[in-house]
């Protein structure tokens, strides 16, 4: 492997030079610098990671706290695209990325610690019980961060906006007629808790009456407990015209109760998701969901983490809000049909 000393000797100037020219210092002249530069590239000269970590007193690694209940891991429909929008300009920028390690032992070590042990910069974090202690603990440290979907005061955001979205996607399933309007919602988390105060206060806004038992829960992205409020929907007396979903694989779910009961998508009863998954695209009808912006969402965590680490003194701890739009697809009919 070829060293600084190796260029040095090509280039016939000192390592002190060649230091200068690869760390695109002003001192050195652009010829020089350019010169040393190509030398570099040519005989295949890569910096040692623990030198720079030494001179620079950063790592250029960033760590990833992804935990996903639904053990889908990186497939997961909607935090995949995420993370590749934060992969992108994280090594457009020269970082690289690394997982905290979840697994589960008597002795492994906190987030904390192990932010500690890998050096990271900066971590962000995204999809995980925020009110876990360990969780808690990293948060409160000085290491710069930045979270997905949730607020903690004092720490950078990337947050979708659910309040607009939900009230997007319920004006859009008024507008075509719709006024029985179920929603089977999300487990408990902030997000949960926006978009279902954003469901009543739009229906509230366009004076739609919503029932008590209109109104279920299952797990996000659980296919069996959004069937099985279908199926309690479906049974009651007055039963809805159209079902909103906490996410679009539990719209997949309730879709195929709905088919197994003989009814047809939108022609018997209308039913909306939410993320916009590429899958929903495909299916048919085409699913009607509130499509987010998954890309602009992760770039946007790691363009502002990576200012948290640069520029500390002035890079502010602030909310960033993306916005999504509705996907108006064919599962939404108009009604009365």
């Amino acid at each position: 492997m070829a060293s600084m000393k190796d260029i040095s000797k090509m280039c016939g100037v000192s390592i002190a030079t060649v230091s200068k020219a690869l760390n695109d210092q002003s001192d050195i002249g652009a010829e020089t610098k350019e010169k040393i530069q190509r030398a570099a590239r040519e005989l295949g000269y890569f910096p040692n990671s623990s030198a720079r970590a030494l001179k620079t007193k950063r790592t250029f690694n960033l760590g990833v706290l992804f935990v996903d209940e639904s053990q889908s891991g990186l497939t997961h429909d909607y935090f995949s695209h995420v993370l590749n929008g934060f992969k992108k300009v994280a090594e457009a920028h020269g970082y690289d990325i690394t997982f905290l390690c979840t697994g589960s032992s008597k002795d492994k070590m906190t987030f904390l610690e192990h932010c500690r042990y890998r050096g990271f910069d900066g971590v962000v974090i995204a999809c995980i019980d925020f009110e876990n202690p360990e969780v808690e603990e990293l948060v409160k440290s000085d290491i710069p961060l930045v979270t997905i979907d949730h607020l903690f005061y004092g720490r950078a955001a990337v947050i979708s906006d659910n309040i607009k979205g939900m009230r997007d996607l319920f004006t859009y399933v008024y507008r075509q007629g719709h006024r029985k309007i179920a929603y089977i919602h999300g487990s408990d988390s902030a997000v949960t808790r926006s978009r279902l105060s954003s469901f009543f206060k739009t229906a509230e806004e366009l004076s739609v009456v919503i029932p008590d038992e209109y109104i279920r829960e299952a797990s996000y992205r659980d296919t069996v407990a959004a069937g099985r409020a279908t199926e309690e929907l479906l049974r009651l007396p007055e039963p809805p015209t159209c079902i909103l979903y906490p996410d679009d694989v539990s719209c997949f779910g309730g879709m195929n109760v709905i088919r197994e009961q003989g009814l047809m998508i939108p022609q018997d009863i209308s039913v909306a998701g939410y993320d916009g998954v590429t899958l929903g695209r495909y299916i048919e009808p085409q699913l009607t969901t509130l499509l987010q912006d998954t890309e602009t969402i992760g770039a946007s965590a790691a363009e502002k983490l990576i200012e948290l680490i640069e520029k500390p003194k002035t890079a502010l701890a602030e909310q960033i809000v993306i916005g999504g739009r509705v996907y108006p697809g064919r599962t939404v009919g108009r009604y009365p049909a």
